[in-house]
């Protein structure tokens, strides 16, 4: 590749330069030690093909001839070019052969004769099993293993020569030259078959476009130019004014290649038969309107059937020499108006199935669609024969057990006639790479080579190259000239010197730390800082696992202690006591001083000697953990004033507000409430009587009656006790009548029989207070008549004798009486059980209610007591 970097004159034409004596020892561009070389040869490389890619577009198609022309080049003289059929990487002593079809892949010259072999065996062998009647698929073919291209028999590579095949076993030891080369100018005809050959040296891939100057005139021939051959076409961008196929306009379009868009001039135009007029483009102008003609026609009976058309109708068709529907009898002179008759033979026409004819008589109109002449037809198998329609097919049920071409498939084709078709399955075999599967069809012989080309680059991805797959293991990363993009973490990045693109860590800084220490000096060792993290090794193909592995950068090892010398003062901060001592010596000394620093509490001093001390931010204000301590408790009065104590020791700042917990009770005693010392001092003698208000009904019991006090929870007596307004059941000393009074009305009744509410049993308030009427007097003879009449009926009860004697009738009515009267008697009984009861039940709940609200006032009492015990054993602690 080297020997390509002559000078382009007027034609291109490179010319080797002079050669100078080899060196004692080759060595490949893709060793180590084979940088700088590399390094040359891609200067080179871009040298001689910019002249080439400046003038074309980058998606042209010579664009990318050139681009496959620079990566051969570069695959070569690294040593990268690979076999595809073997994977071996092809030495420069290795005979080759090179397709000229599309991919201009190279071989080696022994694997590519065996592939051929291998290809026409089993072609030869397909034919035997299954001849074919096509001379062009019966005719041996083989085909390129990568672009499939297809190469007769006697075009079977028997000799080893070189890229432009002038010249039979090229020299290998030539290293000026490119391997496989013959170093002459190549002189192969160029593809667009413009007469000249190509300029370029012997080398591997499609031909350049042709570098000649020639003159040649645009699309639209209004410019002509000097232009390179292989693009010679172009545009001189003016408008193209070539006439058009109207012959009237002319091409508005820019100058373009081919032939000029069909005239869009808009305008009115007549239809065929010139009653419509619509606005149409130019190519457009002859149509046809969808009105029929309806001209008489010669014969003045009928009219013109076709649509709109131009010039004349022609002449009727019912007129001449005349047939009958099936065409065997003819008629002479019939009048147009007239219909052929009918000759009543067989029609006989051809049916659709081409074998048999119309069995109906002659008749208007189209025969029958589909032939339904009962025939025996054979399937396509020929495993089954059956009589059916003519127009029907006949397959079976039976699938082809016959071995498709790949050898490897049954056909399973339902009916087959013996022509299987190619086997649809893929292959699904491990190529040679061992990391793909043959995706064509399923075949016979050998899987086609592995057309997937695997790029290898550099760590940042500037430089590359590409190699067939399987053989990228044999690799090494290409060398890349361009600078490391890796920024530098220590504090040097800008100062760094840069270096080049690696794989792996980048080189240690060299350059002074000059770091500051907290204490101002700087440090004079060398950098030492974090280096960023390394790039990931060179590896084609890298696990799953060393992919998710995330570089870390090196954290930098901190600077070593400042060896400066300093005044160090004493650890109680002392006038008149410094030392002098190493900056990064952090050790403290005490002198024989007296602390004298303020203890916390404010008030004293410390009296230790000196030791170490807690600097805050002003200078005055010492503080020390390590000072003697205050034990004394705080006698400051507190604001607001309360009887609680501070219970923190000596403090200069204000005492923190009383927290404790006094409990002080509802004004009806209900409810007991705890409120904070400092809330409830705060409050105003008015603010601390709604304070204890429980908010709910006063629960004291009136002195007057057994009633509550209506009231909400209030401080002093209940208010007006004499009017109660609650309902009371007030009856006379029988207790036979009843009536509600208030209580107000009950307690003056019994003022006014000179007796005090307060003193009234409970049972008895509101009795006697209604006088007895005629009522009670009859309610009580008729009591006494009943049990007068009671006794003397079970004294004759006793005296009766009950035995055999009495009558059933009697006995049964007996028994009903009683019956009835131990009912009533148990009813009786039962309601007054109920009564005395719920009596007890409701004495039991009033003294339940009056011992525990007795009982809660003295638990209150108790734990007050306590309360100040408590206050009065901190207040004067035991000593």
């Amino acid at each position: 590749m080297s020997n390509m970097a002559g000078t382009a004159n007027a034609d291109f034409r490179w010319k080797s330069p002079p050669q100078p004596p080899p060196p004692k020892q080759l060595i490949s561009d893709s060793d180590s030690d084979s940088g700088s070389d590399s390094d040359n040869h891609n200067d080179l490389s871009n040298s001689i093909f910019k002249a080439y890619l400046d003038c074309h577009s980058s998606s042209s198609p010579s664009s990318i001839d050139l681009a496959k022309i620079q990566s051969f080049l570069a695959s070569s003289s690294s040593g990268a070019v690979s076999c595809l059929i073997c994977l071996e990487r092809i030495k420069r002593t290795d005979p080759t052969w090179s397709c000229t079809s599309s991919c201009f892949a190279v071989f080696h010259l022994f694997c590519i004769q065996s592939w051929a072999r291998q290809c026409l065996d089993l072609q030869a062998a397909r034919a035997v099993t299954r001849p074919s009647s096509n001379p062009a698929e019966a005719e041996a073919v083989w085909n390129c293993p990568k672009c499939r291209s297809s190469y007769q028999k006697s075009e079977i590579p028997r000799r080893y020569l070189c890229y432009c095949g002038k010249e039979e076993d090229p020299p290998a030891d030539n290293p000026w030259i490119l391997p496989h080369s013959c170093g002459e100018v190549c002189e192969r005809p160029l593809s667009n078959n413009c007469g000249h050959n190509c300029l370029l040296l012997c080398h591997p891939g499609p031909c350049a476009s042709c570098p000649k100057l020639v003159k040649v005139n645009c699309f639209c021939g209004g410019v002509e130019d000097v232009r390179r051959c292989g693009h010679k076409l172009f545009s001189c961008g003016n408008v193209c004014s070539r006439v058009l196929d109207c012959d009237i306009h002319k091409c508005r379009e820019i100058c373009h290649d081919g032939d000029c868009p069909p005239c869009r001039e808009r305008a009115v135009y007549r239809c065929c038969c010139g009653k419509v007029k619509e606005e149409k483009d130019c190519c457009e102008r002859v149509f046809r309107c969808e009105a029929s003609c309806e001209n008489t026609l010669n014969c003045g009976k009928h009219v013109c059937e076709r649509g709109c058309h131009s010039g004349e109708c022609g002449l009727c068709p019912y007129q001449g020499k005349r047939s009958c529907p099936c065409g065997k009898k003819f008629y002479q002179g019939l009048s147009c108006d007239v219909a052929a008759p009918l000759c009543g033979g067989t029609c006989d026409k051809v049916l659709g199935c081409g074998y048999h004819r119309c069995p109906e008589r002659c008749h208007r109109g189209p025969c029958l669609e589909t032939c339904r002449i009962v025939v025996t037809k054979s399937c396509r198998c020929g495993g089954t024969r059956k009589q059916v329609p003519c127009h029907q097919e006949l397959a079976c049920e039976r699938r082809c057990q016959r071995v498709r071409d790949c050898a490897r498939h049954a056909c399973r084709r339902r009916c087959c006639d013996g022509e299987c078709p190619p086997c649809s399955e893929i292959c699904g075999k491990k190529l040679r790479c061992r990391n793909h599967k043959c995706q064509s069809p399923c075949h016979q012989g050998p899987c086609a080579p592995c057309p997937i080309m695997v790029t290898i680059s550099c760590a940042c991805g500037e430089t590359h190259f590409e190699v067939p797959c399987g053989t990228e293991t044999n690799q090494n990363p290409p060398r890349c000239r361009k600078l490391c993009h890796i920024t530098p973490l220590c504090r040097h990045g800008q100062n760094k010197k840069p270096h080049k693109c690696h794989y792996g860590a980048c080189p240690p800084c060299r350059l002074i730390c000059n770091e500051e220490y907290p204490c101002g000096h700087t440090c004079k060792l060398r950098c030492h800082g974090p280096r960023p993290a390394p790039n990931r090794d060179f590896m084609i193909k890298p696990t799953k696992k060393m992919l998710n592995i995330q570089a870390e950068s090196t954290p930098g090892s901190s600077c070593p202690r400042c060896p400066e010398l300093v005044w160090r003062p004493c650890v109680g901060h002392h006038l008149a006591a410094e030392k002098m001592m190493v900056c990064s010596d952090r050790t403290q000394f005490a002198c024989d001083n007296l602390c004298g620093n303020p203890l916390p509490c404010g008030n004293h001093y410390c009296t230790y000697t000196c030791h170490p001390l807690e600097i805050r931010s002003s200078s005055l204000d010492k503080r020390s953990e390590s000072c003697e301590k205050c034990d004394l408790r705080c006698q400051k009065e507190r604001t607001p004033r309360c009887q609680h104590p501070c219970p923190r020791k000596c403090h200069p700042e204000d005492c923190p507000p009383c927290k404790t917990l006094i409990k002080r009770s509802c004004h009806c005693g209900t409810m007991v409430h705890a409120f904070e010392c400092i809330y409830y001092n705060t409050l105003s003698e008015k603010d601390q009587t709604k304070a204890r208000s429980c908010r709910g009904p006063c629960h004291r019991k009136l002195p007057n009656c057994t009633h509550l006090c209506p009231e909400i929870c209030h401080p002093g007596q209940c208010p007006s006790p004499e009017k109660c307004g609650k309902k009371v059941v007030v009856r006379c000393k029988c207790l036979t009548l009843k009536k509600e009074w208030l209580c107000q009305d009950v307690q003056a009744a019994h003022r006014a029989t000179d007796s005090d509410p307060k003193d009234v049993p409970k049972n008895q308030f509101g009795v006697g207070l209604l006088p007895c009427d005629s009522t009670c007097k009859s309610k009580l003879k008729m009591a006494e008549s009943v049990l007068q009449q009671r006794n003397v009926k079970e004294v004759e009860e006793k005296e009766e004798p009950r035995g055999k004697n009495a009558t059933k009738r009697r006995k049964r009515r007996e028994r009903g009486q009683d019956i009835k009267e131990t009912s009533k008697l148990q009813k009786l009984a039962v309601a007054t059980k109920k009564v005395v009861m719920m009596v007890l039940l409701i004495a039991v709940l009033v003294a339940v209610s009056y011992y525990g609200y007795k009982g809660l006032l003295w638990l209150s009492d108790w734990m007050n007591e306590v309360e100040e015990q408590r206050q009065k054993s901190r207040r004067y602690p035991r000593i």
